[in-house]
């Protein structure tokens, strides 16, 4: 008998929640647990999603169809331990997303840099045509009413699935999709991935799930990239360049895109997400116009607003060398008469070691750098013993930085930093809790 319940395990994870809202979608019961309340939770709350704070095993029982978990979920905690005593499905969130995104023309984008800023892309030129979709996005979009998820179904047709798929764990093989993307491989994930050939083995192994006569549309431009080239001979392959692309043999050309976010690598995304839409029959028109109005979603480079004193104030998720030296070069390029002060709070001790050597030059962009901590997640104690802020912050090459421990103390310093310039950029560079520092900036508006 169906049951129409569904219970998932910290769902503030934001590519969680999207889901969360999904099963809303489809007519179920949502309840689920968390941690600690956040600006995130209390709006889910508003959409009749049941919430208890910490675990709570007791309200699970045989009413439930599904239990969900983050993969970040040890197989010890209370609740999911109860789930499965019960025998109620217990599985991952790649899992259940799999059960239903199979189901339609999947489109995934699976790389290790910007999947968030490519998925809106192109999930907000599906929004302004005609098509029924769904889309998971890692982020907030004003135009999916600050939700990050949107579903459109005015038809029986078989609609398009618009997700990031991502490699943790190698979760990105339960996708089985129609259209796949790749633009950049560097190694991520440190606490699972063992090296560089291990990282680029499972997108090899992804390869394998296009379906037959799918697509795979890949950066020929970069390195790794390259190495998944020609491995399938019952897909197509289009070749992405910097300048233009090729499918079948035939080099074209991309139309002038006027992008309103600065940035190299956020043209290249606007390029790649031209193409999906441009090779499936998209009118050009359609796609052109959503781009040139795409700006800042949530966490990805966003402008959140002017402070008391007239500095801007920035939030962005890079978390990665990579993304944070391309991130401050853009910011800068397009400030070049503004001061920067960066608060970086870096993601996973074992990720920081694992990177140290692109950490220690990644920071050159901006005129003032703080470390407030190093956020601890699924790392060991033998991480934590060889890494903390006052060694990261000495081996990082730059004239004015500053360990400067905890939120509580660095929010002191971003204020006096406030007090003491004006027109500058404060910026939020961050994969977890520094962002709720906004909230105790004071604004203009």
């Amino acid at each position: 008998m169906q049951k129409d319940k569904i219970y998932i395990i910290w769902i503030w994870w934001i590519w969680i929640s999207a889901l969360a809202r999904y099963y809303l979608t489809q007519s179920f019961t949502v309840y689920w647990s968390d941690k600690s309340s956040s600006e995130l939770i209390e709006k889910l709350k508003d959409e009749w999603i049941n919430i208890t704070i910490w675990e709570n095993p007791e309200l699970i029982n045989n009413d439930f169809d599904l239990v969900i978990y983050s993969e970040a979920i040890p197989e010890n905690n209370s609740e999911r331990k109860k789930a499965l005593s019960i025998w109620i499905e217990t599985i991952s969130y790649p899992k259940a997303l799999a059960k239903i995104a199979n189901q339609k023309k999947l489109i995934t984008i699976a790389w290790t840099h910007w999947k968030s800023t490519t998925t809106s892309m192109t999930s907000l030129i599906l929004k302004n045509s005609d098509i029924d979709f769904t889309s998971i996005v890692w982020t907030l979009i004003k135009e999916f009413w600050n939700k990050n998820f949107y579903h459109r179904r005015d038809t029986q047709e078989q609609e398009y699935f618009v997700i990031e798929a991502c490699e943790y764990k190698k979760s990105f093989l339960n996708y089985k999709p129609t259209v796949w993307i790749i633009t950049n491989i560097e190694l991520d994930h440190i606490d699972y991935y063992k090296n560089l050939d291990n990282y680029i083995e499972a997108f090899k192994e992804y390869l394998e799930n296009i379906l037959p006569g799918g697509f795979a549309i890949i950066n020929w431009e970069d390195t790794n990239c390259k190495k998944l080239i020609w491995l399938r001979t019952d897909i197509n392959y289009i070749e992405i360049y910097k300048e233009h692309y090729s499918y079948n043999g035939q080099l074209l050309q991309y139309p002038i895109i006027d992008i309103k976010v600065p940035g190299e690598h956020i043209k290249f995304d606007s390029k790649i997400a031209y193409v999906i839409w441009h090779m499936i029959w998209i009118n050009d028109k359609t796609i052109i116009d959503s781009l040139e109005k795409y700006s800042w979603v949530w966490r990805r480079m966003e402008r959140i607003w002017t402070t008391v004193h007239n500095n801007i104030l920035i939030s962005d998720y890079g978390h990665h060398p990579t993304e944070i030296s391309l991130t401050l070069k853009s910011i800068k390029e397009s400030n070049l008469d503004k001061k920067i002060l960066t608060i970086f709070q870096p993601h996973q001790y074992s990720r920081t070691i694992e990177l140290i050597e692109d950490f220690k030059n990644c920071f050159k962009y901006t005129d003032k750098l703080i470390i407030p901590n190093i956020y601890e997640s699924r790392d060991t104690e033998t991480d934590k013993q060889k890494i903390d802020t006052q060694k990261f912050v000495e081996l990082i090459n730059h004239k004015d930085k500053i360990d400067w421990k905890w939120l509580n103390n660095t929010l002191k310093l971003i204020e006096e930093f406030d007090k003491n310039n004006s027109w500058a950029i404060i910026l939020l560079l961050w994969a977890w809790d520094i962002d709720n520092l906004r909230y105790k900036i004071k604004t203009v508006y």
